[in-house]
């Protein structure tokens, strides 16, 4: 279903010349970041429960290095989106000129390469922790928080770290995303027709909504003490991250979207004519 849906928004979005738009670029990014969320823990875990229990060493940090990246490029995507749709309701004559194609290929270029880069040193360093306690990793994937309590290395380095990664990449795009919004939100307000505000609104209500799944689910799986995280809470949350927001993305930018929604039709249409 995660699949279905992430593959049907870019089939869709690289189908119709009328969703050629900045907005929908972006969508295609973000539903390929779904994709790749699922890519790296779900097969694995349908391997573990049809086959084998084990993962390898390696395999266990290279798993854990793409987790880490593509939660480092879902900050920053949902930060550039918000910033898309605070440029397109907030200076909407000047919106084709910022938003120009060499624009977002060069900020989705800079988003990927980030990502990709930041988590490199903290996966290294975690690389070289002693595991002694135990070689039963109590989690369907190899998350942060599952192996530091494997560790009999001292975890206070990689705490420290973490909450640096979150202050120098979750923090900023936090705040660009909050005021990206607070802007948007002052200049629906000064529209006079109700009809204008509700238009404005319905074109980012969709990225909101998915804003705030994505940052409620990461604030409350990462940004609390090692010492207060339950083991049973952390799958809970990252079930929520890996299954639930890819599988609900789709839906959320295709029901709240009336030009998704008009564009999946005529797609169908046009196919259904060839057929």
């Amino acid at each position: 279903m995660i699949l279905m849906g992430n593959l049907t928004i870019i089939a869709v979005v690289c189908l119709d010349p009328h969703l050629c738009k900045p907005m929908y670029f972006f969508l295609i990014n973000l539903s390929f970041l779904d994709i790749s969320y699922t890519s790296v823990t779900l097969p694995k875990l349908l391997d573990i429960i049809l086959r084998s229990q084990n993962i390898s060493v390696y395999g266990c940090f290279i798993q854990m290095y793409f987790f880490l990246s593509f939660a480092c490029v879902e900050y920053i995507i949902l930060s550039v989106m918000a910033y898309d749709r605070y440029v397109a309701i907030c200076y909407p004559l000047r919106y084709i000129m910022i938003m120009n194609q060499r624009h977002c290929v060069l900020m989705a270029i800079m988003t990927w390469v980030f990502g990709f880069l930041e988590p490199v040193g903290y996966v290294v360093l975690i690389s070289k922790f002693s595991f002694c306690a135990s070689n039963e990793i109590n989690h369907f994937f190899c998350d942060l928080s599952a192996l530091l309590q494997l560790s009999c290395t001292s975890t206070s380095s990689i705490e420290a770290i973490t909450y640096i990664f979150s202050a120098f990449v979750g923090l900023p795009c936090f705040i660009a995303t909050f005021a990206s919004y607070m802007c948007i939100i002052s200049a629906i307000l000064r529209i006079r027709t109700k009809e204008g505000r509700h238009k404005a609104f319905s074109t980012c209500s969709s990225h909101l909504i998915a804003i705030g799944l994505f940052y409620g689910t990461v604030l409350c799986l990462y940004v609390r003490p090692t010492s207060t995280q339950s083991v049973d809470q952390n799958k809970i949350f990252a079930v929520l991250y890996n299954v639930i927001i890819p599988l609900f993305n789709p839906i959320i930018y295709s029901l709240k979207n009336r030009e998704v929604k008009r564009a999946v039709m005529r797609v169908l249409s046009r196919s259904g004519g060839k057929a």
